[in-house]
């Protein structure tokens, strides 16, 4: 059976074969809508890029695609997706394979690139980050037979990929900062709707509330001006937090910024927490207390289990390596408690409320 060509998608979309290249290419040119009908097209005919490579070898794109939902500039501060894409690299490149890379604004976006990617063969298969409940992005793979796997928490076992654990390593963090006599800690967390914020507020909310301690979550982007605003929000609140856990670097070094502005200090009026790590959480002043995991062998593992899919023999999702509490001068006793009795629960935003120490409430230490 003849290969479906441009021109035949040209004929069955009524326009001009330029049409159908600027579609297929990404290129300025063609409505939304036009691009989305021939991309259609194209995938119903089952259209392949007649690149060099593929016209003399038959051979597969030996490409991986990542779309991202970031801005350039936001990759280049913030130290999870930096080592996320070194880890996806290191694996690649065992296999002799190159990594097609692309930021979007949203997941409809993400799905188009998908598209077109596959329409053109640009790639043998894709990486999905941050899963979301029903995420369209899955079942949009499935219709385009196009093989994924997934970084994050799963909707969806039947797909590939890695995940993380985030219970663990909050509940180490609640057992700390309540060890510590807080009894308000407040969340700033990544953008509502992804499967892993969705655990993380849950994980922080029971493990507090098993100690008696009330937490607040807003929501961020990660984004430092958002970590910047949402801080100031907390701490002029008359009833602020006397911690606050944020979700990556960025928003807890912006944080660290406004309390500093405020008058307060770090960890004597406020301690501070990052759920990632990075150089600069080590060289501010307080170093930052931190969630520590391997992001490069996170991102490496999940692209693993991509390989095993293309070889057809992929199976469920694999659990990474979870992360672990790094307690260093950002965290401190809560104000007003003494040290010496950090669990005297006649302290803190919520008085008078009993205060369950927990097997690791009073047993952990707070290293100067």
């Amino acid at each position: 059976m003849r290969a479906a060509t441009m021109a035949d998608i040209a004929r069955r979309a009524g326009v001009s074969r330029i049409a159908v290249s600027y579609a297929l290419n990404g290129r300025p040119g063609v409505s939304a809508d036009l691009r989305e009908r021939i991309l259609d097209i194209a995938r119903e005919l089952g259209y392949r890029a007649n690149g060099p490579a593929l016209a003399l070898h038959g051979a597969a794109a030996r490409a991986v695609g990542f779309v991202l939902l970031r801005s350039s500039a936001a990759l280049t501060v913030e130290v999870f997706r930096r080592q996320l894409i070194a880890g996806i690299q290191a694996e690649l490149s065992g296999h002799g394979f190159a990594l097609a890379l692309q930021m979007v604004t949203d997941l409809d976006e993400e799905t188009r690139v998908h598209r077109r990617w596959a329409a053109e063969r640009r790639v043998d298969g894709v990486l999905i980050c941050d899963p979301r409940p029903d995420d369209p992005r899955i079942a949009a793979v499935r219709a385009l037979r196009l093989p994924a796997a997934l970084i994050g928490v799963t909707p969806d076992e039947r797909l590939p990929g890695a995940w993380c654990d985030d219970v663990p390593w909050s509940r180490e963090l609640a057992d700390h900062l309540a060890g510590l006599g807080h009894r308000h800690i407040a969340r700033v967390s990544g953008p509502d709707g992804m499967l892993h914020t969705a655990v993380r507020d849950e994980a922080l909310r029971t493990a507090a509330g098993a100690h008696g301690v009330r937490t607040t979550i807003v929501r961020g982007d990660y984004t430092g001006e958002s970590g910047a605003r949402l801080t100031r929000q907390l701490l002029q609140d008359p009833r602020r937090p006397t911690a606050i856990v944020y979700d990556n670097d960025v928003m807890a070094i912006a944080g660290l910024g406004v309390a500093g502005e405020l008058g307060l200090t770090v960890p004597g009026d406020l301690s501070i927490v990052a759920c990632e790590d990075s150089p600069l959480c080590q060289v501010v002043g307080p170093p930052l207390t931190v969630v520590r995991r391997d992001i490069a062998a996170y991102g490496a593992l999940a692209t693993a289990q991509l390989f095993v899919a293309l070889e057809g023999t992929g199976g469920p999702p694999v659990q990474a390596r979870g992360g672990h509490l790094e307690i260093r001068r950002s965290t401190g006793p809560a104000p007003g408690t003494d040290r010496g009795d950090p669990l005297d629960p006649g302290l803190g935003t919520d008085r008078g409320d009993p205060l369950d120490s927990g097997p690791n409430g009073t047993g952990r230490q707070w290293r100067p």
